[in-house]
């Protein structure tokens, strides 16, 4: 059973529409520990939420894990993770911040408890809520 995750990214520097033009996107850039702690618990096969912050501020779709583990490359120190994620959907109804704060089974969302982590973990319940705000 794979663990479920949110990534954040801010559209105008790696955007959804980026990712399926490369096809296959390393996660890098993370500078927070607990979010680095997130990126080395990420197992190949795990789903992440992508997640535009700052414009947007919408789950935009659905992506996986495909490298699990590896060293962050723009980290000359070599102390900081990174994964590689392929696409898997986009959203057609994308799920905004302002409708999962107004979801009470979202509550404890560390989207919600922690809006300044660019790496969460979902539990299965969230993922479940929230792609069924999605569409199913």
């Amino acid at each position: 059973m794979p663990n479920y995750w949110l990534i954040k990214s801010e559209p105008f520097k790696y955007g959804w529409d980026d990712l399926i033009a490369e096809k296959e996107g390393v996660w890098d850039g993370v500078r927070n520990h607990l979010a680095k702690n997130n990126l080395k618990a990420m197992e190949v096969g795990d789903e992440c939420f992508f997640y535009h912050s700052r414009e947007g501020l919408e789950i935009v779709g659905i992506c996986t894990v495909s490298v699990a583990d590896i060293l962050d490359p723009t980290d000359e120190t070599g102390k900081w993770a990174a994964v590689k994620v392929k696409p898997k959907r986009k959203f057609e109804n994308p799920v905004s911040l302002k409708q999962i704060k107004a979801e009470p089974r979202l509550a404890e969302c560390q989207l919600v408890k922690l809006s300044r982590l660019s790496v969460a973990q979902i539990t299965q319940e969230e993922w479940q809520v929230i792609c069924e705000m999605a569409g199913g």
